[in-house]
């Protein structure tokens, strides 16, 4: 028998591919969570422990303890979710691609007078565009599922340099 040690383990080189990026992914397709969950329980069967179950997959600790319960309770029908009652969402499939193509260009673009995107111009523009009455925090939730995140701008001040500061001073000084 032949050893080769030169051989090395498979990774993912995409950087596309993140735990960040899968676990959106699971949100959107149904019953991927429950594959999640499956995989989560099957970790604690094999010794892991809740908190690093909840570190790998993204989650609170409480969440992997309640499936952990949610198990013990009710055996593998617990690993289902129930159907959940309420007046369903209205960020539809439709909606979203509305509102995605809109987060990909300028407020401006759309009649709105800010810069960025953020809850408060979301709201003005699913209320103006599609008729759509949310509040900011809500609008702020679709953010995070479409997958965007809340930035500020930074300012950062330039240093000068010993250079400018020299040209500086003599374009100030008194000529006598």
């Amino acid at each position: 028998m032949i050893l080769n040690y030169s051989m090395r383990p498979l990774t993912l080189t995409n950087k596309e591919i993140t735990a960040e990026a899968l676990l959106r992914m699971a949100e959107k397709i149904e019953g991927a969570w429950i594959g999640l969950r499956i995989a989560g329980l099957l970790l604690i069967l094999s010794g892991w422990k809740s908190t690093a179950v909840a570190k790998l997959f993204h989650i609170s600790r409480p969440s992997v303890i309640e499936w952990i319960k949610k198990a013990n309770r009710e055996g593998v029908r617990g690993v289902k979710d129930k159907p959940r009652f309420g007046r369903p969402g209205k960020l539809n499939e439709e909606v979203s691609k509305v509102l995605e193509d809109a987060l990909s260009k300028s407020p401006q673009e759309y009649g709105l007078s800010r810069f960025r995107w953020d809850g408060v111009v979301v709201v003005e523009f699913l209320r103006k565009n599609l008729s759509i009455g949310i509040k900011p925090r809500q609008a702020r939730n679709w953010l995070k599922q479409l997958g965007y995140v809340r930035k500020r701008p930074v300012h950062r001040y330039l240093q000068a340099s010993e250079k400018g500061v020299k040209e500086f001073r003599q374009s100030v000084e008194k000529k006598s």
